[in-house]
């Protein structure tokens, strides 16, 4: 048997507000969702921000849990000789989806959406800072 680390709703608010910090100080407005290790949605927020974006900062989060990387992998992938990685299952080939890792554990993702891929991985790359 392991021990297995799990992410718990004060540290997916801790994550979720450094990410805000960041988008805030950039006048960017985002939808930032965080997700445990399953995928499984734990926290979401969003204000001023296109519709659109909250179901892919929820996409972007959770294929980077369950694929255990950042989603800007899967785009330059799928951007380069390799489009038919789009077939996988919960693929979202954006920048902007991050794995939180503890002690060397992924304990759930970070998506963000709502502005330039390149931007919503800056601010998702924050909000992994703060754990």
């Amino acid at each position: 048997m392991q021990q297995k680390f799990i992410l718990d709703l004060e540290s997916a608010r801790r994550v979720a507000a450094a990410a805000q910090a960041e988008a805030d100080k950039n006048s960017w407005n985002v939808s930032i969702a965080i997700v445990d290790d399953g995928g499984h949605l734990m926290y979401l927020q969003r204000d001023k921000v296109q519709l659109g974006s909250i179901d892919v900062s929820i996409e972007k989060a959770r294929a980077a849990a369950m694929f255990r990387r950042s989603t800007q992998i899967w785009e330059e992938i799928v951007n380069g000789d390799r489009p038919g990685y789009m077939a996988l299952p919960g693929m979202m080939p954006l920048e902007g989806g991050l794995p939180l890792l503890y002690q060397g554990q992924v304990i759930g993702a970070i998506g963000v959406s709502g502005v330039k891929s390149t931007e919503d991985g800056m601010v998702a790359q924050a909000g992994v800072s703060a754990l």
